[in-house]
């Protein structure tokens, strides 16, 4: 059974799109589309249900994905057992990470892992909706935040500390709050996923509580530059983490306000697919980003 339209399977069947595979694998579609006939040829069953507009497991299928992830994992651990160390990894790599991170702290340390394993592909999505890890075909994910309920098997890699920010000119136009009852001649601006989405507030931690103090909020915004810079133009207060604003603080452009009540920690994590076996690629890229990440989390809640 050969290895290559295993893969192209798993990846038209996880996408539900012989289209979307083919740009992801870098093939023709007509390719990816014969790959599969000849796979079912060799089962003999009919492993996906086409249409014109979808495409979708049979009970087959279903069965069929299942073990047919664990042969890759497996084929490509017993591969890596008898390559030469020197040649490093190979393959392609797909992960999601949140805007900041991603431009901050990994890309520029991107090289020496790619240095290590040149033969390597490497695809980052930088987002700040939560991706379908599955649907999308993503090898793995770092995620900021709480985590929902999930198939996904989680990676906890710490917490990131929290700050309050404003950016000078909103501090002499609108004064220093020190207090919550200072709040109500302030605004605030909202980070949503949604726009419109109601509940603005002042977060804090008391205790083992989580306070909100409502507050006024002019804009609302569901990104996290757009977030940054909102507050670097003076347009209201943020709560953000430390991590993301270590040099803005520095050079001044944001200030901290009000560190006695500044919201929870958020917990940081790797989210990847559950298999019987992790591709050696997957392993490694994991193993990295928590590396890099860790030590700076730490870092972040000194500087909270």
């Amino acid at each position: 059974m050969d290895l290559n339209s295993l893969r192209i399977f798993a990846r038209v069947a996880e996408l539900g799109s012989f289209t979307q595979a083919a740009d992801q694998l870098g093939l023709a579609k007509g390719r990816v589309s014969m790959a599969v006939r000849r796979l079912e040829a060799h089962v003999g069953a009919r492993l996906l249900h086409r249409s014109t507009r979808h495409v979708r497991l049979t009970t087959d299928g279903e069965q069929f994905l299942a073990g047919c992830k664990d042969l890759i994992a497996d084929a490509e651990q017993l591969q890596a057992m008898f390559q030469p160390a020197h040649s490093g990894l190979q393959g392609r790599l797909r992960i999601d990470l949140p805007n900041t991170l991603a431009r901050d702290l990994i890309i520029p340390r991107l090289p020496e892992f790619l240095s290590a394993h040149p033969l390597l592909e490497i695809g980052i999505s930088t987002t700040d909706r939560h991706v379908d890890v599955v649907q999308e075909g993503f090898d793995c994910v770092l995620r900021v935040g709480p985590l929902a309920s999930t198939d996904l098997i989680a990676r906890p890699l710490g917490a990131m500390a929290m700050c309050n920010l404003a950016s000078p000119s909103y501090l002499q136009a609108h004064g220093t709050p020190s207090t919550l009852s200072d709040l109500s001649r302030h605004r605030l601006i909202h980070y949503a996923a949604t726009l419109g989405a109601q509940g603005a507030g002042w977060e804090w931690q008391d205790g083992d509580a989580v306070r909100v103090h409502p507050m006024r909020s002019t804009l609302v915004v569901n990104g996290t530059d757009a977030y940054q810079a909102a507050c670097l133009a003076g347009l209201g207060l943020i709560q953000a983490p430390v991590l993301g604003a270590l040099r803005l603080l520095a050079d001044g452009s944001l200030v901290k306000v009000m560190p006695g009540f500044t919201a929870p920690a958020m917990p940081v994590s790797l989210l990847y697919p559950q298999r019987r076996q992790l591709a050696p690629r997957v392993k490694a890229i994991l193993d990295w980003l928590a590396h890099v990440v860790e030590p700076y989390l730490a870092q972040s809640a000194a500087a909270g």
